[in-house]
C-alpha cells in the first residue's frame, strides 16, 4: 500500500535519506559515525529493475546501479573514486563486497 505522501514524490526520491553524521565520544575522544537510511521499497525497486534488464533493449543510456551517498563516501575514504572508476570496476566492487542489491541490472558492464 503506497502512503500519498510518496505517490507525489519522484520515483529516485523514494526510499533513500540523507547521510546523517553523529559525533561519538569515547575514552580515546571524538568520533564520527555516519549512517544512511536505506528503505525495504528502495531495494525493491532496485530488484525489480534488475528483472527488467534483461527484458528490454538499452538505449544510449543504462541505469546499471543506484549506489547510497553513505557507501560512496565510505569508498571515497579507502581510496576508491566512483568518479573515477569504470563502470566494470565499481560493479566488481559492489560484488566483491556483497553489495550487489544496488545493481540495477543483471546486463554485462565491461
Amino acid at each position: 500500500m503506497s502512503n500519498k505522501e510518496d505517490d507525489k514524490k519522484p520515483k529516485s526520491q523514494l526510499g533513500m535519506h540523507e547521510v546523517e553524521q553523529d559525533w561519538l565520544e569515547n575514552a580515546e575522544g571524538l568520533a564520527t559515525k555516519r549512517s544512511q537510511h536505506i528503505s525495504q521499497e528502495f531495494l525493491d525497486d532496485l530488484k525489480d529493475s534488475r528483472i527488467q534488464s534483461t527484458k528490454q533493449r538499452e538505449g544510449d543510456f543504462m541505469r546499471v546501479a543506484s549506489i547510497p551517498v553513505a557507501v560512496v563516501d565510505k569508498w571515497k575514504r579507502e581510496g576508491f573514486d566512483i568518479f573515477e572508476e569504470t563502470g566494470a570496476a565499481i560493479v566488481k566492487r559492489l560484488k566483491n563486497e556483497d553489495l550487489g542489491f544496488f545493481m540495477a541490472t543483471d546486463k554485462t558492464i565491461h
